[in-house]
């Protein structure tokens, strides 16, 4: 029996590393801006006693720490693979959205106790300067939005970054809202109605971050890809029979790997396997770095190729 090992993906990951250095650049800016809105939200929502503000404002706090802890994992990203880390740090950016997530789970927490507190011991509000500083932070969080821009669907860090972001958005438009309710129809219940409102929309996407986080994490399969997928169209459009020992794993958003055996009939055709299987698994799996396995000898059949695949 013969063996025969493949290994490729270098170019891929130097764009990887091109990208996180952009999107840390994004993220610091954000960081800023971020930073100078809650200050103002913040000294907003003391003067004028909203909850809406103080929560959206205790948002952002904890939106800054993030993008920072973002803006740390994409730099931190950017280090070469070494003698401990083979891989790299690249799953530092996996880290930090898990650990976002984790974190929007305790706001939404703290919103939530506050506003029933003020249900049934509702205070006075100055809507007016309510207002003012709530449309300050919509348009700033917008900005902050459009800084931060676009990202891959397997991107969890700048996802998670664009998560805190919208969430501070919705908050500031909760606000405008419940400063406008308050203002001209007098209802102060507006206010924490309106915090759990952002509270609920914001748990919602963080539990979606905090599953693709832990996927990605766990070492789980691509959700858009499947072992079984992988080795039969390999098998159709290479010819290649007794593809088996399929594994695939992400170590951050779009980084794929794979590892794979493969039955040939004679030691010759290795070389002409391992470039057919690497233009399948990168063109239609988009699986830039792959080990494959070339053994000579009697392809597997049946019921053992298909035990193999799961």
């Amino acid at each position: 029996m013969a063996h025969a090992h493949s290994h490729h993906g270098h170019s891929h990951s130097d764009h990887h590393r091109h990208e996180s250095g952009s999107a840390s650049s994004r993220l610091l800016i954000a960081f800023a801006l971020t930073c100078a809105t809650l200050i103002a939200e913040a000294v907003g929502g003391w003067l004028s006693g909203s909850l809406a503000l103080l929560a959206d404002a205790g948002h952002m706090l904890v939106d800054a720490a993030a993008l920072l802890l973002a803006w740390g994992s994409a730099r931190m990203a950017l280090r070469p693979a070494d003698a401990r880390r083979s891989f790299g740090y690249a799953r530092m950016e996996v880290l930090a959205g898990y650990t976002n997530a984790l974190a929007q789970f305790a706001l939404t927490a703290w919103i939530v106790y506050e506003a029933v507190a003020r249900f049934s011991a509702p205070i006075p509000i100055r809507s007016g300067l309510m207002l003012i500083v709530a449309i300050a932070g919509l348009l700033v969080n917008a900005l902050v939005l459009r800084v931060i821009g676009g990202h891959d669907h397997d991107d969890v860090n700048t996802a998670s970054a664009r998560l805190h972001v919208l969430g501070d958005m919705l908050g500031s438009l909760a606000a405008v809202a419940a400063a406008l309710l308050i203002r001209y129809l007098g209802w102060l219940a507006a206010d924490p109605a309106l915090s759990i409102f952002v509270a609920l929309l914001i748990l919602g996407n963080a539990w979606n971050l905090l599953r693709r986080s832990a996927h990605i994490l766990l070492e789980g399969t691509p959700e858009d890809v499947h072992a079984a997928d992988v080795a039969g169209t390999i098998e159709r459009e290479t010819g290649i029979a007794g593809v088996h020992h399929v594994h695939i794993w992400q170590i951050a958003g779009g980084q794929r790997i794979a590892t794979l055996h493969a039955r040939v009939a004679r030691d010759a055709e290795s070389t002409v396997a391992l470039v057919a299987i690497e233009q399948v698994l990168r063109e239609r799996f988009g699986i830039a770095h792959a080990t494959i396995q070339i053994e000579q000898g009697e392809h597997c059949a049946g019921e053992e190729c298909r035990r193999h695949r799961q």
